[in-house]
């Protein structure tokens, strides 16, 4: 079998049953789950580790982005799981891989990028690895702690209603839009550009779910359905998702009319905090969070895994892509 044919996710899956369940005690958390946890001997908090990987012609191009926003982003997806369980970012592990033509400036603009959001989250970088590659290759490894109760995939109820931060598909529309070079007026295209390429981890937004209670949650960066349905298998649960109530934002619904929702559907990239919780949790939490909270559907008891779109008028709705896979989606030839 080629990995291509059990894709991404169902070679996690086997990656897992391979490396089998770890003995060591003080383990909380291990391969599944937007971080790895475990506890400490001296702390009362429980550590985090997340790593994540940006490969040349797979994630990024370079007439695309600049060094900077690379560096920019190739943190925050770091950081943006640690918020999606509820912690804070502290230490960073920067390896490169690096064709021996690469200019030395553009990787201290890389690293300025990664700087500029590291001093938002004190966040501090503390050693890598620099290797030759034939493509430019950023792997980042985020070390973080969480002192309250950890956000996890596993524990959606029946009766939750699922709620997002922010806005959704402006990611995806940022990319097509470089891709594409599409032309909108300055602040559409500054807005895009900003939402792909220099996206904002909820590390605030993940403190306040962990001090109100939620506990089911993650981070939107492979499309709504794709990490809707984690949840719904961690879980085992089904959930429905009303499509006119997705957040949409103004400058997408301007820029990209007929293909808006399909965008906020399955695009990802949006490092928007997808969260389950009892209706008056939510209610509170719109009044206080500073980022907006749109609630966009329901869970229910179904099959495990089962996410059904919804119309206007409560029809369910097919809808063929899921979200990012990187093995299924190199073979429709998207980058």
């Amino acid at each position: 079998m080629k990995v291509w044919e059990l894709g991404e996710f169902g070679l996690i899956e086997l990656i897992a049953k391979t490396v089998g369940k770890c003995s060591r005690s003080d383990l909380v958390l291990g391969i599944g789950d937007d971080t790895a946890a475990w506890r400490t001997e001296k702390s009362k908090s429980v550590q985090l580790a997340t790593t994540d990987i940006l490969i040349q012609d797979v994630h990024f191009t370079l007439n695309i982005a600049t060094w900077r926003e690379l560096g920019w982003k190739a943190l925050a997806v770091n950081i943006s799981d640690i918020a999606a369980m509820g912690g804070t970012p502290s230490f960073a592990l920067v390896s490169l891989g690096l064709p021996p033509e690469t200019e030395v400036n553009n990787i201290i603009e890389l690293y300025r990028g990664m700087k500029e959001l590291a001093k938002k989250f004190d966040v501090d970088i503390v050693g890598g690895n620099i290797s030759r590659a034939p493509v430019v290759i950023i792997d980042v490894s985020l070390i973080g702690k969480a002192t309250g109760h950890l956000l996890t995939r596993s524990v959606a109820a029946p009766g939750d209603q699922i709620a997002v931060t922010g806005y959704l598909g402006q990611s995806a529309a940022g990319l097509r839009m470089l891709k594409s070079d599409l032309r909108f007026d300055k602040k559409t295209t500054a807005f895009l550009r900003e939402a792909h390429l220099r996206p904002q981890p909820r590390v605030a937004e993940g403190q306040i779910l962990v001090q109100h209670g939620v506990r089911a949650t993650i981070d939107l960066s492979d499309g709504l359905i794709s990490d809707l349905t984690h949840i719904c298998k961690a879980s085992r649960v089904g959930a429905k998702v009303w499509i006119d109530k997705l957040p949409i934002h103004e400058f997408l619904k301007a820029s990209f009319k007929k293909e808006a929702r399909g965008l906020a559907l399955t695009g990802g990239e949006d490092y928007e905090l997808l969260f389950t919780a009892k209706s008056k949790v939510i209610a509170k939490l719109k009044d206080i969070m500073s980022s907006p909270v749109t609630v966009i559907g329901e869970i229910v008891t179904d099959t495990p895994g089962q996410v059904t779109l919804l119309d206007e008028q409560g029809k369910a709705v097919k809808w063929d892509k899921k979200g990012w896979d990187h093995f299924e989606s190199s073979r429709r030839g998207k980058q």
